[in-house]
């Protein structure tokens, strides 16, 4: 079975983009989200293995929706991965004390980066 993953960008192009790139490359993307409050209702009903969620969704704080998504995972194992078109640096202070288990540039996205990230924290 495959990894299940869930994106959260506010931008559509993103989304699409991603999804296509990644279900060519073995991942199943089970849903999309733009919103925290979207986020979460999908992450409930769907319980995907892996959210890679935007750190700048609009309005919202990406390091917020993270820490909604780990509280509401009732035994659910999932990861968060953060992602974002800036630099790692730009967010160095914020990444550590969130519950992403990583952080991802958007120009890095594969299933390759995905698996040995998930690999690196431990997780299958």
């Amino acid at each position: 079975m495959g990894l299940c993953c869930l994106i959260v960008d506010d931008n559509d192009h993103f989304l699409q983009a991603a999804s296509q790139l990644l279900k060519r490359e073995g991942i199943d993307v089970v849903g999309v989200a733009s919103t925290g409050a979207e986020a979460l209702a999908r992450f409930e009903e769907l319980r995907p293995d892996i959210a890679l969620v935007d750190i700048d969704l609009g309005g919202e704080s990406g390091f917020d929706v993270a820490q909604r998504l780990m509280e509401a995972r009732n035994g659910n194992p999932a990861s968060v991965i953060l992602i974002s078109a800036y630099e790692e640096s730009d967010f160095a202070d914020l990444i550590p004390e969130s519950p992403a288990i990583a952080f991802l540039p958007k120009s890095d996205l594969s299933a390759r980066t995905i698996h040995e990230l998930l690999g690196g924290a431990g997780v299958t």
